[in-house]
């Protein structure tokens, strides 16, 4: 392994972590505040990839079509708040488990019979599609950069809009005690629905954001929802510096974990072995992090506070 080649993997684990933010910081607002399980948070992420293809298809620049994505992603979300969500609020925890897994399998074959099953490619933009030298003569594309700085830039501005706005301010007394928020005044069903809308559009800005690097394809969100409970697990429930740090750790541990674990073990293993075994551990590491962080700190890193 060379210093090279870590680089260009920390950076890929980056790209991946702050994806990874995008997703959780929505999801655990939503846990945190509204208590409220949404297992098709994922599928938001899948809407906003095949929004901006659309959108993208049609108008010819992938910045209109992102541009042209995020509202109508917030509109779907609060749609979706509006009609099916808000009445699982009172509901156990079992039955929005359910009825989120039912919408998940609903918008996914209503995505294939809008879009079919066949995955849609969207065009990286000619403004970043070149890629820059790295130190020791690897080239790293510009729009992979571009990904790390919007999701740096998100990160900030979300920063700022919990800890130093009214609104924020209510959502982190929302996500520590909602009945006094609501005794107190304040439309508590308003602020679920702001909270909610805001956190489909941070996913549908990851699928976006995502989809001139991956395939955009029905089911594109199941998987990447999984990881995104493991952020808010570590992070803490309800905790946005949380999310923000534990993603960051999952993405360079699952990056590097993938190119170290076969690497060490070709030093007690042949290496077809060691490849073999080290690409079936390698998945396993984040949820050994998970399981090490929780044993220390069961609540998570950084849980909101009650």
């Amino acid at each position: 392994m060379t210093p090279t080649l870590l680089l260009l993997q920390t950076l890929n684990g980056l790209q991946f972590g702050l994806i990874l933010f995008l997703i959780a910081a929505g999801l655990t607002l939503v846990f945190g505040v509204m208590d409220f399980i949404n297992l098709a948070h994922g599928v938001q992420y899948m809407v906003g990839a095949y929004l901006t293809a659309a959108f993208t298809a049609w108008t010819g620049s992938f910045l209109s079509g992102v541009l042209l994505a995020l509202p109508t992603a917030l509109v779907f979300g609060l749609l979706l708040e509006v009609v099916i969500f808000r009445h699982l609020y009172d509901r156990d925890h079992l039955d929005q488990v359910l009825a989120t897994f039912g919408v998940i399998i609903f918008l996914n074959e209503a995505v294939r019979i809008l879009w079919g099953s066949a995955p849609l490619s969207v065009p990286t933009p000619d403004a970043l599609s070149g890629s820059i030298a790295l130190p020791g003569g690897i080239n790293y594309p510009v729009f992979r950069l571009a990904i790390i700085g919007a999701g740096l830039g998100v990160a900030g501005l979300l920063y700022l809009l919990v800890n130093h706005t009214r609104t924020g301010m209510l959502i982190r007394a929302g996500a520590t005690n909602a009945a006094m928020v609501s005794a107190l005044g304040v439309n508590i069903r308003l602020l679920f629905t702001v909270v909610f809308g805001f956190g489909a559009m941070l996913a549908g800005f990851a699928g976006a954001m995502v989809s001139p690097i991956l395939s955009v394809e029905p089911g594109m969100g199941d998987n990447v929802l999984i990881l995104a409970f493991v952020v808010i697990v570590i992070g803490g429930i309800g905790s946005v510096r949380g999310a923000f740090l534990a993603a960051l750790l999952i993405g360079v541990v699952d990056t590097l974990g993938r190119l170290v674990a076969p690497t060490l073990l070709r030093t007690i293993l042949d290496p077809a072995a060691a490849s073999q075994t080290g690409r079936a551990i390698a998945p396993m590491l984040i949820y050994i992090l998970m399981a090490a962080v929780l044993f220390v700190r069961p609540a998570g890193l950084f849980p909101a506070k009650r």
